[in-house]
């Protein structure tokens, strides 16, 4: 995602605030909001803030941290903000109030809170990790989205140590401070700064963890705090016992089996909903054969405008995938798929066909975006803030046999997604960065109230057993089942937001065995 910008200008004074234990760090007073560019809309307000780069070292180097917010439709019954994160790592927060927040959650939430996103540390607006002059210096990765042969790895391998050369070079200092620990020290500060006393927070995907990491280093602190599409934290940093020397995080989250499962609800709804899904009929046995079709050799698919687009297995499969996290995709994927099967002599593709869209960080760019102040984007750089931040928090293995074995393991144990979520974290096999400020657990602080934990029962990628283990490690949590099909509840189910709009407003959990179900069932007409 992005990098350099001019900031807005943010009051600098000193203020002790006990972020480490024993540790007082200086921090701003206070935050000046002015408009964001009247492209995004004249309610959106941003700032940055300043937080120590070292919260070891309090008094020394700062950083910038890029916030924007949608303040509270009704005023007068404000009770506080509502600190947003959409995953990542590398996800920007402030992308995701510009794009959300107007839909976010339900009218009563949008009244009673100022909806606050942040770009953590190292990603987009805030100081950034930047590894390189621009993009056009960024490696040329291999045409495939996880690697199957001995080359193909031996060229995904070389694209990860281009990286990991650049940001050894020309990381900075950022390289080595942006543990999802140090994000949750600055999301602190930022609450502070707003004026609330607790801290009341709603991260997805990967922002469960900087919100489960919060909770146990300011147990004291949280007034309301939802996790939803939850990672095992466990899984996530250490892995248990001593898996971690031979296990990638990215497999011990086991998100190859969450997507398996979910990619085989879509072969029963599928072939349940008959007409109504153009793969219906044997789906998975249909999948299977273009799967393996595909592998032998990839489809050329003759586009009428003239162009032409190559599927390999890898890109069927992160297509899948990327269609698993949305099931509202599914119809468009049914249609691609059955596509693809009849690609044969002289068929031909329009190219208006809807094609399923392949999973990314959550971003908004704004019109105007790279040239207007206080939103300016003029380097995406998610190439170097998810290793930045995932591999800064992660125990993984220094071999990249590791890779390949678990990768070929698990495409035999899981399925089809076994190599593509393995190879996903190879950039940690020698990435230069460490942190000494990370946390690693235990994550079963008792909190000043309760943690409402959400788990699609049907999720891609934050397999719905990260929420069973986060609500057995939280003393006083209580879970929130989703009987849906989707990475996270969000837009998902008309009662999932309610219970969470109650939880926000009243820090009122649900009831133990509570489940909410998908407004709309794929398939069912």
């Amino acid at each position: 995602m992005s990098k350099q910008r001019r900031w807005l200008a943010a009051t600098l004074t000193a203020m002790a605030v006990t972020l480490l234990p024993g540790v007082a760090s200086a921090a701003p007073s206070s935050l000046r909001w002015t408009p964001c560019h009247a492209d995004v809309g004249p309610r959106f307000e941003c700032a940055v803030a300043q937080v120590p780069l070292d919260y070891s070292q309090p008094r020394g180097a700062t950083i910038s941290i890029a916030l924007t917010r949608l303040p509270a439709t009704g005023p007068a019954r404000r009770i506080g903000s509502l600190f947003l994160n959409p995953g990542g790592p590398g996800g920007s927060g402030v992308d995701y109030v510009l794009g959300a927040g107007p839909a976010l959650y339900t009218d009563a939430v949008r009244a009673r809170f100022d909806l606050v996103g942040f770009d953590p540390r190292g990603v987009m607006r805030s100081t950034p990790l930047r590894c390189f002059r621009s993009q056009d210096e960024w490696p040329q990765a291999p045409p495939i989205a996880f690697p199957l042969t001995f080359a193909e790895e031996q060229q995904w391998i070389a694209t990860d140590r281009a990286i990991d050369r650049a940001c050894l070079l020309h990381g900075g200092a950022i390289r080595d401070h942006m543990s999802t620990a140090n994000g949750a020290r600055d999301m602190d500060v930022l609450r502070s700064l707003v004026g609330d006393d607790k801290l009341t927070y709603a991260g997805v995907s990967y922002g469960s963890y900087l919100g489960v990491t919060y909770a146990n280093l300011f147990p004291g602190k949280v007034r309301a705090l939802v996790v939803d599409g939850v990672l095992d934290p466990i899984a996530w940093s250490t892995g248990r016992g001593f898996e971690s020397a031979f296990v990638p995080f990215s497999t011990r989250l086991r998100s190859d089996a969450g997507a398996q499962a979910t990619l085989n609800e879509f072969f029963r709804l599928c072939d349940a909903g008959g007409p109504r899904c153009a793969f219906a009929g044997g789906a998975a046995a249909r999948f299977a054969a273009l799967a393996r079709r595909v592998r032998q050799t990839p489809i050329e698919i003759p586009i009428d405008d003239g162009t032409t687009e190559t599927i390999n297995y890898s890109t069927l499969i992160s297509i899948t995938l990327g269609a698993m996290y949305d099931s509202h995709q599914w119809e468009d994927l049914a249609g691609f798929l059955a596509l693809l099967e009849g690609i044969g002599a002289g068929s031909r593709i329009a190219a208006t066909v809807p094609r399923p869209a392949v999973p990314g960080p959550p971003r908004y760019t704004p019109p105007g975006a790279n040239t207007r102040r206080g939103i300016e984007l003029d380097y995406m750089n998610f190439i170097e803030a998810f290793p930045g931040v995932a591999c800064s928090d992660s125990n993984n293995p220094r071999l990249y046999a590791a890779w390949s074995i678990n990768g070929a393991l698990a495409d035999a144990q899981f399925g089809y997604f076994g190599r593509l979520w393995t190879w996903a974290s190879s950039i940690c096999a020698e990435w230069p960065g460490r942190d000494k400020d990370r946390y690693m657990g235990p994550f079963n602080a008792v909190t000043a109230n309760p943690v409402l934990v959400v788990g699609n029962r049907f999720d891609p990628a934050t397999r719905y057993e990260g929420a069973l283990t986060v609500r057995g490690l939280l003393p006083r949590s209580a879970l929130l089942t989703v009987e849906g099909w989707a990475h996270t509840s969000l837009f998902l189910s008309a009662c999932a937001d309610e219970t969470i709009a109650n939880y926000l407003i009243a820090v009122r959990t649900p009831a133990p065995g509570a489940t909410c179900r998908q407004d709309v069932v794929p398939f069912a007409g």
